[in-house]
């Protein structure tokens, strides 16, 4: 997993797609005000083989299961503790908002093998398709 906290780490991502997706983030969430992580929060790009509780440890956020049960993906109970998912061309964009604060995680999940399994079975199972971006 790679965890980005400064924009300049935007620059070593091979993916234009996420390169762009990351760096538009970074724009929204600081609004022309230096970037404090501390304050608006993170982004983690998972990688192939990465285990999702590693995933789940390094970020705080229950991936396959929720906040307030101890149900995960695929049982009955199970509710998803994401804000929201979206499906981008080649990638998944999971948004955790974890106080009233705003701060907030987001995590990019590539549609490629070696992700996890039941991950991408989650993230094909609640996202919605990602708006189109605005033209220039």
């Amino acid at each position: 997993m790679r965890v980005l906290r400064d924009p300049a780490a935007v620059a070593a991502i091979l993916d234009p797609e996420l390169r762009e997706l990351l760096d538009e983030r970074f724009r929204d969430l600081a609004q022309d005000e230096p970037y404090d992580p501390d304050l608006y929060g993170y982004f983690v790009v998972v990688e192939p083989g990465d285990r999702v509780a590693a995933l789940e440890e390094a970020t705080g956020c229950p991936l396959l299961g929720d906040f307030f049960g101890e149900a995960r993906f695929g049982e009955p109970d199970f509710a998803p503790a994401f804000e929201w998912l979206a499906a981008h061309a080649l990638w998944y964009e999971i948004a955790y908002v974890l106080n009233d604060d705003g701060f907030g995680i987001g995590v990019f999940v590539p549609r490629q093998p070696g992700i996890d399994p039941d991950l991408l079975a989650l993230c094909a199972a609640y996202a919605t398709p990602a708006p189109e971006p605005a033209p220039s």
